[in-house]
């Protein structure tokens, strides 16, 4: 059986193991938390590289690449993890954000109607394909970068704001320490409530990277729409119990959670047996696996798929 594994900076409190069967292949996908030491993120990265059963690892709680306005900058620190492995494939989810995520906001156009919607994305720059995507299905955004990273109450309301906000942060961003910019270890934890939730209630749809989500999530979300992807099934429990209407995911639901992009994108190249992927490649499996968002209504209690057949 061969395993894809995410090695993540983030929470072990958040790891999980799911087995599937694809294709007619066997896989087990593996999510292993180091609690913000990227000292061990780099020691596990170089014994899965030793492992023949390892056939790709993800990168967890970071991204290597962030594409913006046609442009693609690299992490630093991630960058570092990365060359840990000299014969597996490490992957970091971007490629499958870049594709994936347009396909599910367009999917759900058709249940939720982006057009008029007020979303506020609380970073965008980390997906960039689903930010491009709600505004050019017509939704009023708020890009919360500025607001919900740096603690400034600055709000990006144009795609064209968020492109020049790229192109002058995204340079010196990916050379900063990551622990400086990104909630990892234990900091992942924590929730603030201030002034920043202003933009939760205004918004009715919430998007983004869960985590930085959850990080400022009010008490109450009563009736407010999630898109983002990772999450546990506490996570999925607290949202309910906060009043959200709707959570849609990204990636498929496996045992009781919805695994990140760099884990789904470790399967593609699996199944693949090659790296790098093409963008045809990507739509091609997402085409072949019938992925699509995964969306909880929780007034029905119940978890639907993009087309309205039950998971």
């Amino acid at each position: 059986m061969k395993r894809v594994v995410s090695v993540s900076i983030g929470s072990s409190k958040r790891d999980a193991s799911a087995e599937v069967e694809l294709l007619g292949e066997k896989f087990l996908l593996e999510r292993v938390g180091t609690d913000g030491s990227f000292e061990r993120a780099i020691a596990l990265i170089k014994s899965y590289d030793a492992d023949p059963e390892v056939a790709a690892i993800g990168l967890g709680g970071i991204d290597l690449y962030l594409y913006a306005a046609g442009r693609r900058y690299t992490i630093r620190d991630a960058k570092k993890l990365a060359r840990a492995a000299s014969k597996t494939p490490v992957v970091d989810g971007s490629g499958l954000k870049h594709t994936l995520e347009r396909k599910v906001v367009a999917d759900l156009d058709k249940l939720i109607g982006w057009r008029g919607r007020k979303v506020v994305m609380t970073s965008a720059v980390d997906r960039f394909g689903m930010a491009e995507a709600l505004w050019e299905h017509g939704a009023e955004m708020v890009f919360g970068d500025i607001i919900f990273g740096l603690g400034v109450n600055i709000p990006i309301r144009t795609l064209r704001g968020l492109r020049l906000l790229a192109k002058v942060l995204l340079p010196v961003f990916t050379q900063l320490p990551f622990t400086w910019v990104y909630p990892t270890g234990e900091k992942q934890e924590k929730q603030i409530n201030d002034w920043r939730s202003k933009y939760y209630q205004w918004a009715d749809v919430i998007a983004g990277d869960f985590l930085y989500i959850k990080r400022f999530l009010p008490p109450r979300i009563d009736g407010k729409i999630i898109l983002t992807n990772t999450t546990t099934a506490d996570d999925v429990e607290m949202l309910r119990q906060r009043g959200a209407a709707m959570l849609a995911t990204t990636t498929p639901r496996l045992n009781g959670r919805s695994f990140g992009t760099n884990v789904m994108e470790g399967l593609f190249v699996a199944l693949a047996g090659k790296y790098p992927l093409s963008e045809q490649d990507y739509l091609d499996y997402i085409d072949k696996l019938g992925l699509g968002a995964n969306v909880t209504n929780f007034g029905e209690e119940a978890a639907i798929s993009d087309t309205g057949g039950k998971q």
